[in-house]
């Protein structure tokens, strides 16, 4: 373990790796384990983090199956970010009662009571805060003697070049705890350009020689002609009537201004989605050129370090699979900010010890 280490941390719910990623990026945190029941994480996870991966159901975890995995000299920290497909506002709220996944926060808290780390920190979508499983876990942390902070944070006030509005939790046994302000963390916004605009140039359903990662999705005739007449920022409202949908021409259709849309270089992007590698999917098109972005590119934009691979080599990635492991993914420079609003909260926690043993002398 290196010297530097001062909280140690087991990722649920880990993913791909992006939190993790992130909270090992402080070079003051050290991820020990990450836990998920989707076999395709386990390499990339593995693979950049070095961490272990534990393949398995959240309701089967024992506390102390956790417990194992720490060595007891240092605080500990238990992570994750349940799937968040339940709390979006796209999800069917009449399937609710039936998704198992709905409960699985409250897994989290059940670990949370058996394991009893000194910090918690949990990352969703911003809805979640409307529904009784939020406040349930809330009271479950309150009744096991947690000090709590919780908000919606903008991901690009960090640095992230990406539009990408995330409930954020902290929770503290030492006492009070907030996420680091921007200004604290010195961070400087970014756009899509400073971010992809160096790469190499790709047309639809081309790929990358030098990267397997840097494919773009093909586009039919029809896209290829739409995307043409679209100007960077723009989207389906300037094609000609001909190219339109005719869905899009109904009344309900034209609020969805952004479908097809081009990025702009100058600004962060949209939201990356599950679906960002699809033209029709969002404004996921390229800013210049005429197709939607790349795999790598929308792991950019989540904040993965452009090396990160999330297939093992020789294999071919499947834009469905990738781009759900990137799209789930906490993006690493918020996984970093969490970890460093950690390390900050624990060194004046210890500061003050000292000053109060100090004191008594």
């Amino acid at each position: 373990m290196p010297s530097s280490t001062l909280i140690e941390a087991v990722d649920l719910f880990c993913g791909a790796g992006g939190l993790t990623c992130g909270l090992e990026k402080t070079h003051s945190i050290d991820v020990l384990c990450g836990i998920d029941i989707d076999p395709s994480c386990e390499f990339p996870y593995t693979n950049y983090n070095k961490s272990r991966f534990l393949l398995k159901r959240i309701e089967e975890v024992v506390a102390d199956e956790i417990l194992s995995y720490f060595s007891e000299k240092r605080p500990k920290l238990l992570a994750g970010c349940a799937p968040c497909q339940t709390f979006s506002h796209y999800y069917n709220p009449k399937k609710k009662s039936d998704d198992s996944r709905w409960k699985l926060l409250l897994e989290f808290g059940r670990l949370v009571r058996g394991v009893q780390p000194e910090f918690v920190t949990m990352e969703n979508v911003p809805n979640l805060r409307m529904h009784d499983v939020f406040h349930k876990f809330v009271s479950i942390l309150r009744k096991n003697g947690y000090f709590l902070w919780y908000d919606v944070v903008d991901c690009s006030a960090y640095g992230l070049p990406q539009r990408r509005r995330r409930l954020v939790l902290l929770a503290s046994k030492y006492g009070e705890i907030s996420l680091l302000s921007p200004e604290e963390t010195h961070s400087v916004q970014t756009n899509v350009k400073e971010a992809i605009g160096n790469l190499e140039p790709l047309m639809a359903g081309e790929v990358s020689d030098s990267d397997p990662l840097h494919r773009s999705r093909n586009l039919r005739t029809v896209n290829l002609h739409r995307i043409r007449h679209s100007t960077e920022g723009g989207s389906w409202r300037e094609w000609p009537s001909r190219l339109i949908l005719r869905c899009h021409k109904k009344e309900c259709g034209k609020s969805f201004g952004s479908v097809y849309g081009r990025m702009k270089w100058m600004t962060p992007s949209p939201t990356i989605t599950t679906q960002f590698f699809g033209l029709g999917n969002g404004r996921f098109g390229h800013p210049e050129q005429d197709r939607a972005i790349s795999l790598r590119e929308g792991a950019i934009l989540q904040g993965f370090p452009d090396d990160y691979q999330f297939v093992p080599p020789n294999t071919t990635p499947v834009f469905k699979h990738v781009g759900r492991l990137i799209g789930n993914a906490v993006p690493v420079r918020l996984g970093e900010v969490i970890g460093m609003s950690f390390i900050h909260h624990l060194r004046q926690h210890q500061k003050a010890d000292k000053g109060k043993r100090n004191v008594k002398k």
